[in-house]
């Protein structure tokens, strides 16, 4: 292998690997007695739609959210608390998000992120909706309801 061919495998699989998607996700363990998540509005985030994703998909697994202002009101039981980063490349897209649920102590029992490694590269799926985006990380961090 020449030295121009190396140089060339080198910048292919870095180009690949630019576009990759890190998701990770410690999933809420069953709770019989949970139906409700309060969620702590997060005035930060100011991807579009962002939060309706997230109150649709904790819906779609069958638990209900009422959404809060700091502090969040101490008769809830789970309090989920979130940030979401945008990036721009043409226009801007979803590029880093944290979902975190803790327990009225504030000790974390489930945690999810979704991050596009090197803001996405070059591949278009950076520019997918939040909603494509997300709905998997929520059904993973929910798979136990």
């Amino acid at each position: 292998m020449t030295g121009m061919t190396k140089a060339l495998l080198a910048a292919s699989i870095t180009f690949v690997m630019a576009g990759c998607t890190s998701v990770q996700v410690q999933p809420l363990e069953r709770m019989s007695y949970l139906d409700t998540v309060c969620i702590e509005r997060n005035e930060a985030v100011i991807v579009p739609g962002f939060l309706s994703v997230i109150k649709r998909g904790f819906s779609r697994n069958g638990l209900n959210t009422r959404v809060y202002d700091a502090p969040v009101p101490g008769h809830c039981e789970v309090i989920l608390t979130y940030t979401a980063l945008r990036s721009w490349d043409v226009t801007t897209y979803l590029s880093h998000a944290e979902l975190w649920l803790n327990d009225p102590y504030g000790d974390e029992i489930a945690y999810a992120q979704y991050h596009l490694v090197a803001g996405g590269g070059l591949t278009f799926s950076k520019f997918a909706g939040v909603e494509t985006k997300m709905n998997p990380v929520i059904d993973d961090l929910l798979v136990n309801y």
